[in-house]
């Protein structure tokens, strides 16, 4: 994949998917404050930060290296 794509695609990914993960993730806990009532604080806490942090490895080699310059560029003189 290409520098350039990598880039159009981690700003889909940031603009549309994180956005839609969120809401899927605060869906299912919704769910789950239905069917068992309110969760323990740490027990809640746990829950969101592993649903964050399991968002993060699937997206790891698309964000990997887009803060450095292209390195397909021409070498500018």
């Amino acid at each position: 994949m290409t520098y350039k794509a990598r880039k159009r695609l981690a700003l889909v990914i940031l603009l549309i998917g994180l956005p839609v993960y969120i809401g899927l993730v605060v869906g299912v806990m919704g769910l789950v404050y239905d069917r068992f009532g309110q969760l323990p604080v740490l027990l809640d806490l746990s829950i969101y930060i592993i649903a964050g942090i399991a968002c993060v490895f699937p997206l790891k080699r698309v964000f990997k290296g887009l803060g450095q310059p292209d390195p397909d560029a021409p070498p500018e003189d």
